[in-house]
């Protein structure tokens, strides 16, 4: 089965450090986010990748062309020019960048790679957020009640320092509980191919006529995870996905 991944927007929110690299290419323990969704799937027998890039996509094409070189030792002989990758990274993937357009929206850019696809299932999530989802098991509540779509609905994380007190006494500040405000869109989606026929051009954002057309025929499913999700909109998140990559990282699923 194939992951398409959206890698193109422009990550506004994070301007501090997307201006010098798109979003998906910043490093979450040195490590980019792009690379741990794609181990997080791979670790469940999902290893074959469709990028969608646009923004500073060619810093995507240049990271998977030289892979070798950003994740292993290297011995380079000056004299011939030849180099000796040594413990170097072993993935047994396949990744396909695509080129989805500098200003295109998210369906748009789901619409772009409709010919790699094929007819087959395929999983889509975005290219900037992580979560210990089973992904194994929301393909097979999927292929179990046969539409269209799937989706992971989550909890959205805490945002806001809350206060526990004793009466009417502050006794400690204490992040947000999960859950106080419903569940969201998490991505993590698995697709049947016919949701390309709801893409009108690349104008057209997913989250709108797609999904919520797919909502009103009554063909969107909802994967409830109540686990760990977390997206990467701004620098205090990529600040807080650090401190839980230091913690022992809960999206991390593989060695």
């Amino acid at each position: 089965m194939k992951l398409v991944v959206l890698a193109g927007g422009f990550g506004t929110r994070i301007s501090e450090e997307s201006d010098l690299k798109p979003k998906p290419l910043l490093e979450i323990g040195g490590m980019p986010i792009l690379l741990h969704i794609m181990k997080s799937y791979a670790a469940h027998g999902v290893t074959d990748f469709i990028i969608c890039a646009g923004y500073k996509g060619y810093m995507i094409k240049e990271y998977f062309t030289n892979l070798l070189l950003h994740h292993s030792d290297i011995l380079i002989d000056c004299a011939t020019g030849e180099i000796e990758y040594t413990n170097p990274v072993k993935l047994d993937w396949t990744v396909r960048v695509v080129d989805t357009g500098q200003d295109s929206m998210t369906g748009g850019r789901i619409g772009r790679i409709r010919d790699y696809v094929g007819d087959e299932t395929f999983c889509m999530t975005y290219g900037d957020g992580v979560s210990d989802i089973d992904i194994k098991d929301e393909i097979a509540f999927h292929k179990a009640h046969g539409l269209q779509a799937t989706m992971a609905a989550v909890a959205p994380p805490g945002r806001f320092g809350a206060l526990k007190m004793n009466d009417y006494i502050v006794e400690e500040f204490v992040e947000k509980p999960v859950g106080g405000e419903g569940l969201i869109n998490g991505g993590f989606f698995v697709l049947e191919p016919a949701v390309f026929d709801l893409i009108q051009g690349d104008d057209t954002i997913w989250e709108r006529y797609p999904l919520e057309t797919l909502a009103r025929t009554k063909q969107l499913a909802a994967y409830r995870h109540d686990g760990f999700w977390q997206p990467m909109d701004t620098l205090r998140d990529k600040r807080q996905l650090e401190k839980h990559w230091v913690e022992g990282a809960p999206w991390k699923n593989w060695e």
